[in-house]
């Protein structure tokens, strides 16, 4: 399962492969993770109430958690329970449109980090998204393997600060801060 996670989205499509997959879903790239969420952790303050979005197996809310003290909720409609089997923290099932469409309306956090999932947005999404999120927290942490999403682009969006691992083959994996100029 760890290896060709890209070529298993690209056969099956991200809904199928989490359908299939997501119960026994395990990060491969959380030896990328670990080292972000714990360079970057003074960002976030102690107690601060956290949504990890496209939660998968709770490692950032794991690796947090193991430095400090904060007030979690999962979000993740692919593996809410195996992030709620992992971590004992409710997990809501709401997928990105179910965002837009008003599901986290009614919450509100200090911080939303999303690891390894935002780059799955589909691109007609990513604006209402981002200004969804806004609307409930004020700041948003993304960790991507890729350059995308490239936030900063959209108008009201700051890139606050970033940081980067490289992986064994020599890429970055990127952690990026972002607020809104609304």
């Amino acid at each position: 399962m760890k290896d060709g996670i890209r070529n298993k989205y690209a056969e099956l499509g991200v809904d199928k492969y989490y359908s299939k997959h997501g119960s026994e879903y395990e990060n491969p790239h959380y030896i990328y993770i670990e080292p972000l969420v714990k360079n970057n952790a003074d960002f976030i303050p102690t107690k601060s109430k956290i949504l990890d979005l496209g939660a998968g197996g709770g490692e950032v809310t794991r690796i947090l958690s193991s430095i400090g003290s904060f007030d979690f909720e999962g979000c993740d409609p692919y593996t809410y329970q195996l992030y709620e089997e992992k971590t004992g923290i409710t997990c809501l099932p709401y997928s990105f449109k179910d965002i837009v469409k008003g599901k986290l309306d009614d919450r509100s956090y200090d911080w939303i980090i999303a690891s390894f999932s935002y780059h799955l947005c589909p691109p007609e999404l990513l604006y209402s998204l981002t200004f969804k999120l806004f609307s409930i927290a004020p700041r948003i942490a993304i960790i991507t393997p890729h350059k995308r999403p490239v936030l900063e682009q959209l108008d009201g969006v700051e890139l606050l600060h970033t940081d980067y691992v490289f992986t064994a083959r020599g890429k970055k994996v990127n952690w990026k801060i972002y607020g809104s100029n609304y």
